[in-house]
């Protein structure tokens, strides 16, 4: 058809490549584009300010922000890779588990940390060159600010040592919050917080006050989040170790207990039922954690999922614990922290599979503290 009209020929040609080209772009390109950001989540280029402690920031703004969408978000992530050239360690080897009395990994392949299933220099060395934040909320409302000190201070000797921190104290009274030597690259934000009329109201509204702090403005300072008691004292290292995508801790008082022993909500009229043959571990809510994003998913369901049942006059048993394990059973966590990390000291003796407390609940009169039972 084309014969002796190379012109022609090639004028078909190129405007069919420029057409392929054309329908290739509009029906793979913007597909590709959301994949690659959802999996890797590009780094926001834009960064807000950083309160310091004189600072204060309140969340009843952030809760009368505007609509969110976490399709239309950019969250922080860092692409370089770690390097462990250099690093000498004994041989991992298959046939010598170095823990054969715990369980070192779940059903759906989530490892569970526990003294001697990692090597320190190792993870130290995996993460150190990644520039990561991690971002730490504490709650201190009440004659609960009393506790901060002791946190803080043990924070500063085995929380992350290394790492950058920014950790977000929530609490009615900043002026109580302590001045507390920070070491570099670490700093805190006071955000107030209204006073509750109930101890558990600071309970029932955790949930949300974490998600509205991530939208406005922890999602553009970190990569990590974890979500911190505030009665509660460091030991000894506690370290990257523990960073994951979706990270939980196994109550103290319930990991050797069978499923039906553990303290669900059992009543069908709530959304944070969980049948009496269903359900994994039992985590206290004292200690969560993971990248920004998922954390974000967490909270939210579950504030979504408290507001429903108070709209029922419905409160789970353990207010938002109840929902924190009803999410977790159904969004399993990517990580699990062994008791190690989550002790209570009420526990005076130390079983053997224990072989190092890190972090665990001070002693304390709970009724003293908890200001409206």
């Amino acid at each position: 058809m084309f014969k002796g009209r190379p012109p022609v020929r090639y004028f078909f040609l190129l405007s069919g490549g420029l057409l392929l080209f054309a329908l290739f772009y509009f029906q793979f390109y913007s597909e590709t584009m959301r994949l690659i950001s959802g999996s890797i989540k590009f780094r926001s280029l834009h960064f807000g300010n950083h309160l310091t402690s004189s600072q204060q920031a309140t969340p009843c703004s952030v809760l009368k922000c505007g609509p969110f969408s976490p399709k239309n978000f950019l969250w922080r992530t860092n692409l370089r890779s770690a390097s462990l050239q250099g690093i000498h360690y004994e041989q991992p080897r298959l046939l010598k588990p170095l823990r054969t009395d715990v369980l070192t990994v779940t059903p759906w392949l989530a490892p569970i940390v526990w003294k001697g299933t990692f090597d320190p220099e190792i993870i130290d060395n995996t993460y150190k060159y990644l520039n990561l934040t991690i971002a730490t909320t504490v709650f201190a409302v009440g004659k609960y600010t009393r506790f901060l000190r002791d946190l803080l201070e043990t924070a500063e000797q085995h929380y992350m040592v290394g790492f950058k921190v920014h950790y977000y104290i929530f609490t009615d009274q900043p002026k109580q919050v302590p001045e507390v030597a920070l070491a570099p690259g670490r700093e805190l934000s006071v955000i107030q917080v209204p006073k509750f009329n109930r101890w558990q109201e600071i309970s029932l509204r955790r949930m949300e006050i974490i998600q509205t702090a991530i939208e406005e403005r922890i999602h553009k300072e970190a990569d990590y989040i974890y979500c911190l008691d505030v009665d509660m004292k460091f030991h000894n290292r506690w370290g990257p170790e523990v960073l994951g995508s979706l990270v939980a801790a196994i109550h103290p008082w319930f990991y050797y207990y069978d499923r039906e022993q553990f303290t669900y909500e059992r009543r069908p009229t709530s959304t944070a039922y969980i049948p009496m043959d269903q359900g994994d571990f039992y985590y206290m809510a004292a200690v969560f954690g993971g990248r920004i994003e998922d954390v974000h998913k967490l909270t939210k369901t579950c504030r979504e999922n408290l507001e429903e049942d108070k709209s029922t006059d419905l409160e789970a048993v353990w207010q938002e614990e109840s929902h924190f394990n009803w999410y977790l059973l159904h969004k399993k966590p990517t990580k699990v922290l062994s008791p190690e990390y989550l002790w209570d000291d009420l526990k005076k003796s130390q079983p053997s599979e224990i072989k190092i407390v890190r972090f665990s609940a001070v002693i304390k009169n709970k009724a003293e503290v908890r200001e409206n039972v």
